[in-house]
């Protein structure tokens, strides 16, 4: 298949995940959690809800994509939070990461920072631009960022399309905090919307979304650990650790690149992700990955919309498996599932750019433990 076609059947794809065709509405009763586990909508007040990042003060800041805003959320003890608008009329501002204070802010083609942010609001401080020369290409142009162990702004930068060679994208960047020395951290990484570092190594892990025209069935998404520099896990050569693609992989033997850590549904795209580090939730979660999958726009039955788990032993991934769903019911979908975001009293906040909403997902323990309390209906606090 040429690129032309390709692109243009991914542009009609792109467009139908716009509005997910066959659309339900949202019901919380729907949503299948755990015994103990309750969601609630936190906050409804933040169209096309994105990226999170949380504030030293407990502010909650939340990027969008299509709006073009970027919002501050104060939480209210029982209440919901006070939202504020601090930007508007950007170019897709995936992105957000908070750190010493200020609140970082990437757009397709820069990266704006905004100083002592939390201190300054309700007022809004100036944006001082840090960088303002990434790559202008729209296709996967929505940037996820995050400041990691080492002090340095990573930044993923997305293939400009479902299957080329480019030089320039496909990798995970970081550069200091000033925009000042950028470099590659990883390769081969087609679209990641989520990455994160393992408390106990420092190491890298991200998601990865897989290219599309393969099949329902494959290429797998993608779980993936880097814990060096400069290795390279196979994109546009090899896809899920073993698919050689059919344009590409003559170029490339799977075996010369890394494999997922962890083989994820095809087609869930896997977006935001993080180790679970609150106290809230049973010991056997901490540590644990959680990833939201945003859900499939190609498959001829639809899979993802929901948020799973990842199983950790010894530092390495040992199962995959559901921990909330429910926003796919017979083929509606009445949500998609973003990022993830552990705030304070260790509850874990989700976001879902379809409905435009924050969740927060919680969790008591029931007051007879042989008795599972039915998921979608919110417990009394410990």
């Amino acid at each position: 298949m040429g690129y032309a076609k390709t692109a243009l059947l991914i542009f009609i794809g792109l467009v139908i995940s716009l509005d997910v065709s066959a659309r339900a509405e949202l019901n919380l009763s729907d949503i299948q959690l755990p015994p103990g586990f309750s969601i609630e909508i936190w906050s409804d007040e933040v169209p096309n809800a994105r990226s999170l990042a949380l504030g030293d003060k407990g502010t909650v800041f939340a990027a969008t994509r299509r709006d073009g805003r970027v919002y501050a959320l104060i939480p209210h003890a029982g209440a919901s939070p006070s939202v504020i608008t601090l930007a508007e009329n950007l170019v897709m501002p995936n992105g957000v990461a908070f750190h010493e204070g200020d609140l970082y802010v990437a757009e397709n083609h820069r990266i704006t920072r905004y100083p002592d942010i939390e201190a300054a609001l309700p007022d809004v401080p100036q944006a001082e631009v840090v960088i303002d020369t990434l790559p202008t290409e729209r296709h996967h142009g929505w940037r996820y960022i995050d400041f990691g162990p080492d002090g340095k702004l990573y930044i993923a930068i997305g293939a400009p399309c479902n299957i080329c060679d480019r030089e320039g994208f496909a990798n995970i960047s970081r550069m200091n905090a000033d925009g000042t020395e950028q470099e590659i951290v990883a390769a081969g990484v087609r679209n990641s919307l989520g990455f994160t570092w393992h408390a106990g190594t420092g190491d890298l892990w991200f998601t990865d979304n897989g290219r599309d025209l393969l099949g329902d069935d494959v290429p797998a998404g993608e779980l993936n650990h880097a814990p060096r520099l400069g290795m390279h896990f196979g994109f546009p050569y090899c896809h899920g650790g073993d698919i050689q693609d059919p344009e590409f992989g003559d170029q490339g033997d799977c075996a010369d690149f890394e494999p997922p850590a962890q083989k994820l549904g095809p087609h869930v795209a896997p977006l935001g992700m993080l180790f679970y580090d609150g106290t809230m939730f049973p010991d056997e979660y901490k540590g644990q990955v959680f990833i939201a999958e945003h859900g499939s726009w190609n498959r001829s039955q639809k899979s993802g919309y929901r948020v799973t788990l990842v199983r950790m032993e010894r530092g390495k991934a040992a199962g995959y498996e559901v921990f909330a769903e429910g926003w796919l019911q017979n083929e509606e979908v009445s949500g998609r599932p973003v990022d993830l975001l552990v705030i304070g009293d260790g509850s874990l906040l989700l976001s879902d750019d379809q409905n435009g909403v924050i969740y927060r997902i919680s969790y008591s323990r029931p007051m007879d433990e042989g008795v599972a309390l039915p998921s979608g209906i919110s417990n009394p606090e410990p």
